[in-house]
């Protein structure tokens, strides 16, 4: 086997001839197999191909290392950011939409999310990465759902700076990090009402 179609399977497999947009979804719903299975300390780029039926050559074309792997699985098998709820009330829709986040990895270990997220951590090149990818959606989401609320007047509108639209994302990671799993429902309802909402209802200094 050789040519490009060698790099459409491992040594010894039938190459699928797959292309684009196929053989990425094959990639990444390996990726999530292999979290599932395996937790994100143990994922590698050798299991990844090998389920995919694939080769690491076009992994590593595609994505320079396992972070950055994941965090293409991770924003793949995200809700649809571009309709964000909108039950009329400020509230729910934050409640539905940060539990919609939290609730896409009911089917991973505890261990495999927290294990990207310490490698973000130590990783500068990383964070800027997710931040680019798998965060720039949930904060489209939430920004879109703040300047709703303000035009209802349920907020004071001069609170939505890019600061206060990620603070639940903010929280969310930081609960996640320190409590080495998704957090609780009743975290979100702490962050809600004990911390963002108060800020975003607070009248303007001066």
């Amino acid at each position: 086997m050789t040519g490009r179609a060698a790099e459409d399977g491992p040594a010894g497999a039938k190459a699928s001839r797959r292309r684009g947009d196929e053989l990425e979804r094959a990639i990444l719903d390996a990726v999530w197999a292999e979290l599932a299975e395996h937790g994100y300390d143990r994922l590698t780029m050798d299991g990844v191909a090998a389920r995919a039926r694939t080769s690491k050559p076009v992994l590593y074309r595609r994505w320079s290392n396992r972070a950055a792997l994941v965090i293409a699985a991770l924003d793949r098998n995200a809700p649809d950011y571009r309709e964000p709820p909108d039950t009329g009330e400020l509230r729910a829709d934050l409640a539905l939409f940060l539990r919609s986040l939290l609730h896409r990895f009911d089917d991973l270990p505890p261990d495999a999310v927290h294990g990207l997220l310490i490698d973000l951590m130590r990783d500068p090149e990383l964070r800027e990465h997710f931040r680019g990818l798998a965060l720039r959606g949930p904060v489209d989401g939430l920004t879109a759902m703040l300047r709703r609320a303000a035009d209802r007047g349920e907020i004071n509108p001069a609170r939505l700076t890019p600061r206060t639209c990620s603070l639940p994302l903010d929280l969310l990671r930081e609960s996640f990090l320190l409590g080495g799993g998704v957090p609780p429902d009743h975290v979100v309802d702490e962050i809600l009402d004990d911390i963002v909402l108060p800020l975003l209802r607070a009248p303007s200094a001066g």
